[in-house]
């Protein structure tokens, strides 16, 4: 416990000197000072949401690395809570190099809350192994006097064994790994009776040999009324970083995952190691790390780095296809509301939108492909000047959406794209969060989502709608602005 008490008071210490500038978010989960990447151990327990996180309390950059911890009520006002583990043991401590208590979940143990975490240790083998650590309060957590409870990879010449996600299922306990070999990015599944002694399932799932060398935080879960299961991993040198999710049946005897659809999970840059878990409506509901590994991040020079997405509601459709949908408590954010009826936009043409702007937005657009030519589309977080802003565009012959950084401002440029056929009636629906360094796009009731960082100005707070190479049919546009739910500190 000595070295989480050390770590909480270095991190009150830089809290106070976190500079809140404005690419500080207004209302998305971020640390209170230092490293933030993986959500881990979320959960709905004892009647409330609780946030884990990879977290280096010391320095906005990646170190060894320490659960933060959060909570909720209503998945919108957010308490910031005492750092949950630390590294402290042989099995997730070392004197230099990568070492620590790495990605993992939680669970209620007939009311205990368990995290069930990956030690990890250079230079050490086995370099990855599995523990678990309790609380009765949610606050204070004791690591288990048996750990590991896996010391072990299940065969030699692996890359990687990190990354628990445990669930229950018949009151038996089941749990995935991210594993590769050979080339080839893996699942792993084990099954337990008491989260203690875990026996080896066999390889859930593989890559096709197009789906990266080393699949990092799975996370397997049932969706929707029948057997369905759905596979979430995010691949390793795999190109560009792209988390992808599967869907198929899992069969609990064999531990075998029968996928028939595999897709990318959302098409922006800064989206990674999502985890999902259910609450106590019966939602499943999934958070994601709003950044990516090796992109710039301007807010380091700031004391500070990483965000969470907002969390989002998962369905699956008849043909296999997720959708994701911001959960409906985010309405309670909303402000001032400005409406704009249906009207034509000219080829060539781009116009403010009259007294909307701001940097903590909900917009909601809704535009008639069947009435537009070219491509058309919004500018979001626009300079005075136009010389700064984000732009999201559909191209109505391509039937592609994009999300262009080229003129956003500091940090990566970079312009996302993603295949999105209209809605049955002929529309594109566009609903996008707008935060003081991010913009979060569901497009088509969540058939498709774009998560990106930005890092515009200050004063860069234009709306703008525009159409180029034909004329475009907005059926009507909603903006709210937003109120602002930081985080409390410690």
């Amino acid at each position: 416990m000595e070295r989480v008490e050390h770590a909480n008071q270095a991190l009150e210490q830089a809290a106070e000197l976190v500079i809140e500038d404005h690419f500080r978010l207004g209302y998305h989960v971020m640390p209170p000072a230092g490293w933030m990447n993986d959500p881990n151990g979320l959960i709905y327990w004892n009647e409330e949401y609780h946030v884990f996180y990879q977290h280096y309390p010391y320095e906005p950059n990646w170190g060894p690395m320490h659960w933060g911890h959060a909570k909720s009520k209503n998945l919108i006002n957010w308490e910031h809570l005492p750092i949950a583990l630390a590294p402290s043991e042989a099995y997730d401590c070392g004197e230099s190099g990568g070492y620590g208590c790495w990605s993992g979940s939680a669970v209620d143990d007939n009311g205990v809350l368990t995290l069930v975490y990956t030690g990890h240790v250079d230079g050490r083998e086995p370099t990855e192994v599995q523990c678990i650590a309790t609380s009765m309060d949610g606050v204070i957590f004791n690591k288990s006097s048996l750990n590991p409870v896996i010391a072990v990879a299940p065969e030699d010449g692996g890359f990687g064994f990190r990354d628990p996600k445990v669930w229950q299922h018949e009151g038996q306990w089941y749990m995935v790994l991210g594993y590769g070999k050979d080339g080839l990015g893996k699942t792993l599944m084990y099954t337990s009776s008491d989260l203690l002694a875990w026996r080896y399932l066999g390889v859930a799932a593989e890559s096709d040999g197009t789906m990266g060398d080393m699949w990092e935080c799975p996370d397997l879960f049932p969706l929707g009324d029948g057997d369905d299961h759905v596979l979430i991993i995010s691949p390793m040198n795999m190109g560009a970083t792209k988390t992808m999710y599967l869907t198929g049946k899992l069969s609990y005897e064999t531990g075998k995952f029968d996928y028939r659809y595999a897709e990318r999970l959302d098409y922006g840059f800064d989206f990674y190691a999502p985890q999902t878990f259910v609450d106590g409506n019966g939602r499943r509901i999934l958070i994601g790390w709003m950044n990516i590994w090796g992109a710039q991040m301007p807010e380091q020079a700031h004391g500070w780095m990483g965000a969470f997405t907002l969390p989002r509601e998962l369905t699956l459709a008849e043909d296999g296809t997720l959708r994701m949908q911001p959960v409906a408590e985010l309405v309670a954010l909303r402000k001032e509301h400005h409406r704009v009826e249906g009207r034509s936009i000219e080829a060539g043409e781009i116009t403010s939108i009259a007294g909307v702007q701001g940097n903590q937005l909900e917009i909601i657009a809704v535009f008639d492909a069947a009435q537009s030519e070219g491509e058309f589309g919004l500018q979001l977080r626009c300079s005075e000047d136009g010389a700064e802003y984000t732009e999201v565009i559909y191209a109505v012959a391509q039937r592609t959406l994009r999300v262009d950084r080229t003129h956003s401002g500091a940090g990566e440029s970079g312009v996302s794209e993603v295949q999105l056929d209209p809605l049955e009636d002929g529309s594109i629906r566009l609903h996008i969060f707008v935060d003081r360094s991010s913009v979060e796009l569901f497009a088509n009731d969540g058939t498709k989502t774009v998560t990106n960082r930005i890092y515009p100005k200050r004063d860069s707070l234009g709306v703008k709608l525009f159409a180029r190479e034909g004329a475009a049919f907005m059926e009507g546009l909603d903006v709210w602005e937003l109120a602002e739910k930081k985080p409390a500190n410690l």
